[in-house]
């Protein structure tokens, strides 16, 4: 009996094939009119990245026996929906550089990232309307605008050494989680799930993309900037009160929680280095990886409902992956 890991490394093999196909639907409706339009979209869409969003469309489809082509459609608009949040996001945060490169904004410019995101927005509406199913629209309209309430909480939490950490769990289930709930619950309807699969598939994505945020904040003051594809300290740059500041400024000394609070008021990275030094004695960054792993926990107990199967042990697998990575 082959083991759970080398099940789950055939299952993300099989992902690797529909990936292929998924990346020739991304292609082919890419394409516009407007030069400058495919300039920026195949810029970004070409830089890569994990894809786990798309990815979670496909297992939980195969995991539930649908092998129909639109779950390439369905992965390709998540991915669409993923990346103009990414155009969006850069500019809001005068973002230089991610996944290794220059952003889109500051190659291009703002104003047409924004209006490119724009256009991955409505194609990837485009798209769904010619999937045919009422289901996926109402899942995909619920999840674009619950999205744009956790970019719009995320500004007005900017600078905000105060913030409640459960505010602040709340704009990752708006802002990154929601999409991966969205993703898993595509799965579900894909493949006929009753309520209570569907439910479970959801609960896996909420958990799973939790975690993945938390980890992501983390890494920006365990990481390096060549592992991680964008420089370390932007979340502070920004003014971001993220869980290992939070976790810092609670377990701190006077004087460490002074300047980590003063830190995220100025959004000032004159003194980071200090500030990594107070994350990490004070714990912070195993408390955070900690929260991350129970929520992977959470995802994996979701997948009590679904059959086994090599998609199932590669959902499982991923937790694992999507916790102890360093980028």
């Amino acid at each position: 009996m082959p083991s759970t890991r080398a099940l789950a490394s055939n299952g993300l093999e099989f992902v690797a094939d529909d990936m292929a196909q998924v990346d020739r639907v991304i292609h082919l409706r890419l394409s516009s009119d407007v030069t400058l339009i495919n300039q920026i979209s195949s810029y970004i869409v070409g830089a890569g990245g994990k894809r786990i969003r798309p990815k979670l469309v496909l297992l939980f489809a195969r995991a539930l026996g649908f092998e129909g082509p639109e779950r390439f459609e369905l992965a390709a608009i998540v991915e669409f929906i993923h990346t103009a949040t990414l155009l969006h996001d850069d500019v809001v945060d005068e973002s230089s550089m991610r996944r290794g490169r220059q952003t889109a904004n500051a190659l291009f410019g703002n104003a047409a990232s924004v209006l490119v995101g724009d256009f991955l927005y409505s194609r990837a509406f485009q798209m769904m309307v010619s999937v045919g199913r009422l289901r996926v629209l109402d899942v995909l309209a619920d999840a674009t605008n619950v999205i744009a309430e956790g970019e719009v909480l995320q500004l007005l939490n900017m600078h905000d050494p105060d913030l409640a950490v459960e505010d602040y769990l709340r704009v990752i289930r708006y802002k990154t989680a929601k999409l991966f709930e969205a993703s898993a619950r595509l799965g579900a309807v894909l493949g006929f799930a009753g309520a209570s699969v569907e439910e479970s598939c959801a609960d896996y994505g909420r958990s799973l993309g939790t975690a993945f945020q938390l980890v992501d904040d983390l890494l920006d003051y365990e990481g390096n900037s060549q592992e991680l594809g964008k420089n370390v300290g932007d979340d502070l740059r920004e003014g971001k009160p993220t869980l290992p500041l939070l976790m810092a400024i609670e377990r701190g000394s006077p004087a460490e929680r002074d300047l980590v609070r003063q830190a995220i008021i100025d959004g000032d990275v004159g003194r980071l280095p200090d500030i990594l030094q107070i994350v990490r004695r004070t714990g912070a960054l195993q408390a955070t990886r900690e929260a991350a792993r129970l929520e992977a926990a959470k995802a994996q107990d979701s997948l009590v409902l679904l059959p086994e199967s090599l998609a199932r042990d590669a959902l499982l697998d991923l937790c694992v992956r999507s916790v102890e990575r360093s980028s």
